[in-house]
């Protein structure tokens, strides 16, 4: 069985002398080539007062580079179907190119030109500031989305995860282009850079390849980004509201910060998750409010472990009149998997979605880039595909639950609610 999955012995690993750590997997089932690129240059380190700088920087890459236009790029890449895209995050900005193996170079140019030499023309500045702004509006008319918002700044008061990463209107109307070339100068650059590909190419050209284009990058200025400070739960039930009164859905949001990805238990914690709020239609929680009650439609639960403490959170959309009703649902449903143990044939059915799902995502050269780069980025090890299956098989009810009690509160909660309602 492993020895269909990427592992030690088929994942060239190799650590450039400017310190990129570059993963190389030869898949010779399609002639294309994926890679993924991560950066340590993410929302992390912005200031409230510039909150969006970093995914601002990031969708200005591919605007104008030292060597190639806007226009050139979008030409160059549409005539030979291959595609570069960025996009940033809390932590990083990644990176990703696909194309067929004859057009490896070309991609690679681009986007090594666009990461490393990029030009900031001031007129797509503006043209992107405008596109941000617009939908940044967008985001203040979308109940989901002002729930999801709302929520993160209840969960995370006082910790850099309260921002938006996208920022806000007023954030981003005062960033200059100075403060994107500062941005990019100051953390842009290959200390802890990773990255992975996978395709129909040999490992040592693809290693020569990767080296001859990023091999050379310096940038004595980087500065270190850390890694985002633990963020306290909350301390009784903690309410948010967004008064939308034109709209006829309410969207509610309800969680508190969860595990980091590195968390030993997090795996258990995952399976939880699924139990609760994935499998299925939509787990435990999808099944109570949705299926038996009709409360909601949708509803389902997530938990975001990664570089930080990522939330843990159930969500919902539902009438005006419903509101409390599934709030109440769902609380009810994290006393039940806190307090007694998961059935045997519902944890088999939940281990049997994880183990089965993980082939899926592995099917093309980008779903194995990507898990490859996790894999490095997260200190999953080489093995982690060998390990996984097991792994999840081990997990027993009681694990479930010890993760349960652990990660999630019924009672120590923030409730974000966005829609037609009235002030609390």
């Amino acid at each position: 069985m492993t020895a269909r999955y990427p592992g030690p012995e088929t994942i060239h690993r190799h650590v450039l002398d400017n310190g990129i750590t570059v993963l190389i997997y030869e898949n010779m089932a399609s002639n294309t080539v994926a890679i993924e690129g991560v950066v340590r240059a993410g929302a992390i380190v912005e200031s409230p007062a510039q909150a969006g700088l970093a995914d601002f920087t990031a969708d200005l890459l591919l605007r104008g580079s030292a060597k190639w236009t806007f226009e050139a790029i979008a030409e160059a890449l549409e005539s030979v179907g291959a595609a570069v895209s960025f996009g940033s995050s809390r932590h990083t900005t990644g990176f990703a190119t696909y194309s067929l193996v004859e057009d490896l170079d070309l991609a690679l140019d681009i986007a090594a030109d666009a990461l490393c030499r990029p030009t900031f023309p001031a007129d797509h500045v503006e043209r992107v500031r405008g596109q941000t702004i617009t939908g940044l509006q967008m985001r203040a008319n979308d109940t989901r989305s002002m729930a999801r918002l709302a929520f993160y700044e209840a969960a995370y008061d006082g910790h850099p995860y309260s921002r938006s990463v996208n920022g806000y209107e007023e954030t981003v109307a005062g960033l200059g282009r100075d403060d994107v070339r500062d941005f990019h100068a100051r953390h842009y650059g290959p200390q802890d850079m990773i990255i992975g590909l996978s395709g129909a190419i040999a490992a040592d050209e693809a290693l020569r390849k990767l080296a001859a284009t990023f091999g050379g990058w310096r940038n004595d200025g980087q500065q270190t980004i850390p890694l985002a400070p633990d963020a306290a739960r909350p301390s009784g039930l903690v309410r948010r509201q967004v008064a939308m009164p034109d709209k006829h859905q309410v969207d509610l949001v309800l969680g508190l910060p969860g595990p980091r990805r590195a968390a030993p238990d997090y795996l258990d914690a995952s399976l939880m998750n699924t139990i609760l709020g994935v499998f299925g239609m939509m787990g435990r929680i999808g099944h109570n409010v949705r299926e038996e009650q009709g409360l909601a439609y949708y509803a389902s639960s997530r938990l975001e472990g990664g570089l930080g403490p990522g939330p843990w959170a159930a969500s919902a959309g539902v009438a005006p009149d419903k509101v409390e009703q599934a709030i109440d649902s769902i609380r009810h449903e994290i006393r039940r998997i806190q307090e007694e143990p998961v059935a045997a044939e519902e944890l088999a059915d939940s281990q049997a979605y994880r183990t089965g799902s993980l082939p899926m995502s592995l099917e093309t050269n980008s779903g194995l880039v990507d898990t490859i780069t996790d894999m490095e980025l997260y200190g999953l090890g080489l093995d982690y595909l060998y390990t996984y299956t097991p792994t999840i098989q081990a997990i027993t009810p009681e694990r479930i639950q010890a993760a349960a009690r652990r990660y999630l509160s019924a009672d120590d909660l923030v409730i974000a609610v966005a829609g037609p309602l009235e002030a609390r």
